[in-house]
Parts: C-alpha cells; sequence; structure tokens
C-alpha cells in the first residue's frame, strides 16, 4: 500500500511588512507587495504564472507500506519561484527570481515512520543595493529566502508537517495536503533579513533560522482584517517590545486588534491558555460584555498590531468572533487549538 501527504509553503510580502523608510522602493514603484494568497490551494503552477507569490516549497513524498513495514519511500515535488515586477515611468518589468537547488535529505527511518525534509527557495532577479552587516558591508543582489519544512509519515496513515526553518522575511503561509491554510509563520523581520541573509547564511551554507509558527487564523478572522486595514479610516499602529502588555484581564477597554506581526500570549487568570499570531482579532469581547477584558495579552516577541473600534465592524460577526475566543471555559489545550 502507497501513503502519499504533502505540506506547502507560499511565501509572500504584506503590505505591512515594510515600515519607515524601507518602504522608499515600493513607494517609488520599483519593488510591490503581494495580496495575500488563497485560503485554499487549488493549482500551485496558477498562481505562480500570475505573480501571486515570491516562492513556494512543495513538499510532497510517499511511502511503501506491506503489512506493518515500510519498505520504500521517495519523495515528490519541490521548489516553484515566482518573479518580481518593476514599474518606472510607466514602464513595467518583470524579472525571473533566481531559483537555489532543493535539498531533499535522505528519508529519515524511524520505528513505523519515515521523515522528509526539504529546503527550498533563492532570491529575486531584482537587484536589491543596500549596506549590510558584514563584509563586504555593501550587496546589489537581493537576500536569499527559503523555507526549510519536514513531513512525517507513518505506516498506520498519520502525518505530522513542520516548519523546520525559516528566512526571517518574507511572510510563509503553509498549507496541508488538500491546499487548506493551517499555519504561518509568526514574524517577518525585514531588517535582519536585509542586513544578514547573503553569502553563506542561508542553508545552502549550512545555516538554517529556526521558525516562530502560529496556527492560521479562522476565516472570520482574515475577513474582518480586510475591513480593518482597508474598510475605512487608516487604523492606528501600535508597536510592542517583547515582554509587553497590551491588555491587562478586569481593566476597561473599547477597542480590539489585528495582530499584523509577532506573537502573543493570552493569560486567563494568570495562566496562559493560547498563543496568537498575524491575522489574529482580538479585544471584541470587552466590547460586547460589559467594557471590561476578559483576558491579558503579553507578547511573546515584538509585535506591530492595529488598533480598531466596534463601530468599524458588523456587531453579528463580533458576535460569532467572541463565541471562539470564550478560552477560560474551556479546558487549556481546547482553547490553544481554537
Amino acid at each position: 500500500m502507497r501513503i502519499t501527504s504533502s505540506v506547502t509553503s507560499v511565501s509572500w510580502i504584506p503590505s505591512e511588512a515594510i515600515t519607515g523608510t524601507m518602504k522608499l522602493p515600493v513607494v517609488i514603484g520599483v519593488a510591490h507587495w503581494d495580496p495575500p494568497p488563497p485560503d485554499i490551494i487549488d493549482d500551485l503552477e496558477q498562481l505562480r504564472l500570475a505573480d501571486r507569490f515570491r516562492f513556494a516549497n512543495e513538499l510532497r513524498a510517499w511511502i511503501e507500506v506491506e503489512g506493518d513495514a515500510i519498505v520504500a519511500a521517495g519523495y515528490d515535488g519541490g521548489g516553484r519561484i515566482g518573479a518580481t515586477t518593476l514599474s518606472l515611468g510607466g514602464l513595467r518589468m518583470t524579472l525571473p527570481g533566481v531559483s537555489f537547488p532543493d535539498i531533499q535529505h535522505e528519508p529519515e527511518f524511524g520505528d513505523g515512520r519515515v521523515r522528509f525534509v526539504q529546503t527550498t527557495g533563492g532570491r529575486t532577479g531584482a537587484p536589491m543595493p543596500r549596506t549590510v552587516q558584514r563584509p563586504p558591508f555593501v550587496q546589489i543582489v537581493s537576500p536569499v529566502a527559503w523555507t526549510t519544512l519536514a513531513l512525517t509519515l507513518h505506516a498506520d496513515g498519520t502525518v505530522e508537517r513542520e516548519v523546520v526553518g525559516a528566512s526571517p522575511f518574507p511572510r510563509h503561509w503553509i498549507y496541508d495536503v488538500d491546499g487548506r491554510l493551517e499555519a504561518k509563520t509568526g514574524i517577518t523581520d525585514y531588517r535582519s533579513w536585509a542586513g544578514q541573509n547573503f553569502g553563506d547564511w542561508s542553508p545552502w551554507g549550512d545555516r538554517d533560522q529556526d521558525a516562530i509558527v502560529a496556527d492560521a487564523e479562522s476565516a472570520l478572522e482574515r475577513q474582518l482584517s480586510t475591513t480593518v486595514m482597508r474598510g475605512g479610516a487608516k487604523p492606528k499602529i501600535r508597536k510592542l517590545h517583547k515582554g509587553a502588555t497590551l491588555t491587562e484581564q478586569g481593566t476597561p477597554g473599547d477597542e480590539l486588534y489585528l495582530v499584523l506581526d509577532g506573537m502573543l500570549t493570552v493569560e486567563v487568570d494568570r495562566e496562559p491558555v493560547a498563543d496568537v499570531g498575524p491575522g489574529a482579532i482580538l479585544g471584541e469581547r470587552a466590547m460586547l460584555e460589559g467594557g471590561s477584558r476578559t483576558s491579558t495579552l503579553r507578547a511573546i516577541t515584538a509585535c506591530r498590531v492595529a488598533v480598531a473600534h466596534a463601530d468599524q465592524l458588523d456587531r453579528d460577526a463580533l458576535f460569532e468572533l467572541s463565541e471562539g475566543h470564550r478560552r477560560e471555559e474551556r479546558p487549556a489545550a481546547d482553547a490553544a487549538a481554537g
């Protein structure tokens, strides 16, 4: 019997991922943001042809099982590089990315399982002149971007997916075997990426980087986030240092928050019940249930959040959202899953 599965990362540049003076290439039209990838991917190649991502890592693998024993295993899939479209003086030019060779580690056979690890990535074809943090202190070509994914297939049919490592920029979204969004990297760090990830500082130089991964937010939160960011007045953006408190349980509150970047922990009665990342919308229960915060939100990493008010969003949608956020009424394991 053959068992197959997959895990896929799609890497793209959100509009809020670059801030301050680092946005200059976009402002003058020689670079661009990307629209968010779809919640469900039906055709990865069609997305690439439509210039919808910078690169994708499609790890597909299989095992052959006879009785209880795994007798063979192998890889399918691989990396897909996108393109960068430049606009200058009314002219448009699309430059293909530079794909690096896929790194597929030898399958790791264990007790009733095989683990596969694959790295794919590359860099954009457009030049990116900049100063960097080590010799030669100036670079012309763009930094290297990548993801390293792992897939473990068990003889009983169960599957495990991991993000082993990733470049700190851009954003990486993770999809399951059915093409459904299930996770995303929690942090984008353009400054670190631009200053460090060149030369040997990548998996092609034997240097990977750990990735912080968050569960994907709900489809409702993705819908509401579009309203927050593009539905009217531009939201205020708050920055939090690691360890800072965004809300304190029991205190008054009349704002809600969309996490743009970074990870927050949700604490109820001083106990952590869930970690949340980019795309999560938080704080609506205070608006709907008497004006007091029902949990403490504390930054696990540096964070950026957009601040919104209840009158910007549909009240019925906020009630629906709040039903999924009653973390203090569920066991911690269930709360984290929600």
